[in-house]
C-alpha cells in the first residue's frame, strides 16, 4: 500500500481497547521532512492512536506502514526506523543519565557515541546532572532525558506524544527548533501536542482526532487546542 516517497501511511486505522474504538477511523500519510500534528480534546484518542502507530498496542482494524514495513515493535527493521516518546518513565534505576544515553547511542550504532551523548546533555541542560540516577533528578529532567533518548538515535519516523510536558517555555522553544531540524534532515514527525505555539512553529499539516477524524490547517488546529 506504500506510495513512493511516503514514510508513514495509515489506512482506515481503528484504535481502541477491548474491541471498542475510541475515535473515528484514521487515514493519513506523511512524507520525508513533514511534521504531522495530531490534536484533539482530552480523551479523544490521540495518545491511543500514536501508541498504536508505534506498535505499543494492537490496532483494531486497518493498516499502518513505515517505509513499507508493517507495525511490529518486536521486529528489528521496524524498531530501527521508529523512535518514540510517550508519557512513561522507563529507566534503569542504577544507570546515570549519561549511561542511559550511552546505552541508546551504542545500541543504535551512533558514530562517536560519547560526543553525541555530550551534545544531547548540553542541548537539554542535563550536563550538571549527567552522573545522577533518574530517581534523584526532577520530573522535568527525566522528561528531557526521554527526549534526548529519542533524538540521539537515527530514525526515519519520530513519534512524540505531548513532548512539551514538564518543559519550561525556553526548552519548549528549543524543542520546536529541534523538531524542525529533524524534519529538515529528512525525518518525518508525528507530533501529538496541546501546545499551540509548538504546533504552529513545527506542523505542516494536522489531524483532528474526534468521532470523525479529519485533516485541518495548523492555524485552525492551534485555535482548537487553545479553546477558541
Amino acid at each position: 500500500m506504500t506510495s513512493v516517497g511516503a514514510v508513514l501511511e495509515i489506512a482506515d486505522l481503528s484504535v481502541g481497547y477491548g474491541g471498542t474504538p475510541v475515535c473515528g477511523r484514521i487515514t493519513a500519510r506523511a512524507e520525508p521532512g513533514e511534521v504531522l500534528g495530531v490534536v484533539g480534546f482530552n480523551g479523544a484518542g490521540k495518545s491511543t492512536a500514536a501508541r498504536t502507530i508505534a506498535g505499543k498496542q494492537p490496532m483494531l482494524d486497518g493498516d499502518v506502514r513505515v517505509l513499507g514495513l508493517p507495525v511490529n515493535e518486536d521486529a528489528l527493521p521496524f524498531r530501527r526506523q521508529v523512535a518514540a516518546l510517550f508519557d512513561e518513565d522507563a529507566f534503569f534505576p542504577s544507570l546515570s543519565l549519561r549511561e542511559h544515553l550511552q546505552l541508546v547511542a551504542r545500541g543504535h550504532s551512533v558514530s562517536d557515541p560519547n560526543a553525541a551523548v555530550d551534545a544531547e546533555l548540553d542541548f537539554f541542560a542535563l550536563q550538571e546532572r549527567a552522573n545522577a540516577v533518574p530517581a534523584s533528578v526532577s520530573s522535568g529532567q527525566r522528561r528531557r532525558l526521554l527526549l534526548a533518548s529519542a533524538l540521539i538515535r537515527p530514525s526515519s519516523l519520530l513519534i512524540l506524544d505531548e513532548p512539551e510536558q514538564r518543559l519550561d517555555p525556553v526548552m519548549r522553544e528549543r524543542l520546536g527548533d529541534r523538531i524542525n531540524a529533524y524534519a529538515d534532515g529528512g525525518g518525518t514527525v508525528l507530533l501529538v501536542t496541546h501546545d499551540p505555539a509548538l504546533l504552529l512553529s513545527t506542523a505542516d499539516r494536522c489531524l483532528l482526532i474526534d468521532d470523525d477524524v479529519r485533516e485541518i490547517a495548523p492555524g485552525r488546529a492551534a485555535a482548537e487546542i487553545a479553546g477558541r
